[in-house]
């Protein structure tokens, strides 16, 4: 059985291993048996913390054709691409002929007999992969900080630390004279169309990439989001790849590819595209160049084997057994009506005094869509937060808060320029050939906030009518249209959106509390700079930040006879008035209700429960009418 070491460093050993081993045995299954080979070392207890990951170490630092991981997101899907699954290669000295395994790679070793009738064209799929969108500084801290993968750089390259972040990495990498040798034993390009002379064979072997000092600047790398930084990847796909969707969270374990022989050929067929017929190119020199960019900076990555991400918060248990989980759930439920009372304190803090406000905090950020009844997103919860204070940049510094709370968010100042120039929505590029990223294409159970204080004065244009549409569909709808030129393309997202604003939000929320603040004016700027204080020194942010991932994950139901009173009760409630209560409060009650079952950490209604939803929101309803009294009605 292959140690640790070889798996890790040498996958391709243990899959020409088993591929030499089928050639006996035609119907041995070694693909299956490969994949299952990775599969069952990385459910071996802290395995995975041995696997490099892409999103900590900078790609200088990796073996290529090394076992890797990268946890990410997909922004985008290419079409299918046909390989060489398996090819023969004559040795030109003995003319001796010997099959090889095509899979898992990108470049074939040299002397390729395409006459050979041993040739089996396969077929894979290419996603184009971005970091998680807006994933926050703690989170990706705390992955790197539980990684105990051993790096070992390249002799060209001397390093003055095992393992830096890409944002810490930056600088060096431009300073970086002396880029890391890739020599590759397969040095000659895999497709059949894309052969290269044997002669070309040392000239790639030995050559480094001549862009691996390139900054990623001068190729868009796509992320949905302004500022984002990290490693882009082609993640080629080898099976099912249909069960994988567009914006999944994804944690990918492949074989790193990054040989120069790829960039080699970008070039080539840069240079050769102004001499091509264009009737008779499958590809434009635009979609060549975002298909096929430097491997230096975009590698590709072969998937052995991929979980879909249901949380990226790495405080919670990585699946590793259903014992584990069951112990750290058990343990969590237990704690969570005491972590709540503690949040609430704090939250009740940075909301300056206002308890009521800081409950309904709670309640969105731990809400989630958990079903689609035809159209209707069930379990959204879209908060509008009127009356924030316009001084003392309040709402920046409460953004500051939540995203030390949840594992990913994204602030959206809503000035007019922004409405009026950002690209919100995804749009696809048929020249390119790629879906051009949005700043609404998110993954699941992002916190978008969206800070309506910031809008002032002047006239939306055409593109800010269509943002602050889509903004709007979101939020009722919890999709975005994306715009395919000639017809929109609807893609369901789950996206926790928070409106901070002075009046009544000008977007739709599910619903609104009026912030009534407790802190004098004249004190709130040094008020709030030791709130800043609290949040970076309370011991307490890890268990809150457990405790809303938790809270959001666990399943829900109602008893037949929980049922029943609820619907005695709207009917009591209707009697004297029947205007007092309508179906859609019913339905935000209900919606009250389940949040703060689960914030609880109880999995079912109970009377209480509902008699506290009940409670809480007539303490809402009856503030809102008491602020159109005195400030009239809003528009």
């Amino acid at each position: 059985m292959p140690s640790t070491h070889d798996w890790i460093n040498d996958p391709f050993g243990v899959v020409e291993g088993m591929f030499a081993a089928s050639q006996s045995d035609p119907n041995s299954g070694w693909e299956a048996r490969a994949v299952e080979f990775f599969k069952d070392r990385l459910k071996e207890k802290d395995a995975h913390t041995l696997v490099p990951s892409l999103n900590d170490i900078p790609m200088h630092y990796l073996k290529p054709n090394s076992l890797v991981k990268f946890r990410c997101f997909i922004q985008d899907m290419f079409d299918p691409e046909f390989y060489m699954g398996v090819y023969e290669t004559v040795d030109p000295a003995t003319q001796a002929k010997t099959l090889r395994c095509g899979k898992y790679k990108d470049v074939t070793e040299c002397g390729v007999d395409f006459n050979s009738k041993n040739t089996v064209t396969a077929e894979r799929q290419t996603f184009y992969c971005v970091p998680i969108p807006g994933e926050n500084p703690w989170v990706k801290e705390r992955y790197a900080n539980s990684s105990q993968a051993r790096v070992v750089p390249s002799t060209s390259y001397v390093p003055s630390r095992q393992k830096r972040s890409y944002e810490e990495d930056d600088d060096m990498d431009d300073m970086d004279t002396q880029p890391q040798k890739q020599r590759e034993a397969h040095a000659g390009p895999q497709s059949p169309t894309e052969h290269h002379g044997n002669g070309d064979c040392k000239r790639q072997e030995t050559e480094a990439p001549s862009s691996q000092t390139t900054s990623a600047s001068h190729l868009d790398l796509n992320f949905p989001l302004p500022g984002e930084k990290g490693p882009s990847c082609l993640v080629k796909v080898y099976k099912d790849w249909d069960s994988f969707k567009l914006n999944d969270m994804l944690e990918v374990y492949g074989i790193l590819s990054v040989s120069p022989a790829l960039s080699a050929l970008a070039d080539e067929k840069d240079a050769s595209s102004s001499l091509v017929d264009p009737t008779e190119c499958m590809e434009t020199a635009e979609e060549q160049r975002v298909h096929c960019p430097p491997a230096s900076l975009v590698p590709r990555l072969h998937m052995l084997y991929a979980k879909q991400l249901q949380h990226n918060n790495p405080l919670l248990p990585s699946a590793a057994t259903s014992e584990d989980n069951s112990a750290f759930l058990a343990s969590t439920l237990s704690e969570m009506p005491s972590v709540r009372e503690e949040l609430l304190a704090y939250l009740t803090h940075v909301l300056l005094g206002d308890a009521l406000a800081a409950e309904y905090l709670i309640l969105h950020l731990i809400s989630n869509v958990y079903v689609r009844r035809d159209v209707l997103p069930l379990g959204k919860f879209t908060l509008n937060m009127s009356g924030c204070p316009t001084v003392a940049s309040y709402t920046e510094r409460l953004y500051q808060i939540i995203q030390q709370l949840v594992p990913s968010s994204h602030y959206l100042g809503m000035s007019l320029q922004n409405m009026n120039q950002m690209r919100l929505v995804p749009k696809k590029d048929y020249v390119a050939n790629r879906l051009v990223s949005g700043a609404l294409q998110l993954a699941k159970n992002t916190s978008l906030y969206l800070d309506e204080t910031q809008l002032e004065q002047g006239q939306l244009d055409t593109t800010g009518v269509r943002n602050v549409t889509a903004l709007g569909n979101l939020i009722s709808w919890q999709k975005v249209d994306y715009d395919f030129n000639y017809h929109q393309m609807e893609f369901p997202c789950n996206i926790n959106v928070l409106i901070a604003s002075e009046g009544r939000s000008l977007l739709p929320s599910d619903c609104q509390i009026h912030l009534q603040t407790q802190v004098a004016p004249s004190h709130l700027e040094e008020y709030l700079s030791t709130m800043h204080m609290l949040s970076q020194a309370s011991s307490q942010l890890n268990k809150f930040r457990i405790y809303l991932s938790v809270a959001r994950l666990l399943d829900y139901s109602i008893s037949d006879e929980v049922t029943k009173s609820v619907e005695d009760d709207f009917v009591d409630m209707r009697k004297d008035d029947p205007q007092s209560i309508s179906a859609e409060d019913l339905h935000r009650m209900l919606v009250v209700a389940r949040l703060l079952s689960l914030s609880q950490g109880q999995t079912s209604l109970s009377r209480d429960s509902w008699l506290r939803a009940k409670h809480i929101e007539a303490l809402r309803r009856s503030r809102m009418e008491q602020h159109k009294c005195v400030n009239g009605n809003e528009p």
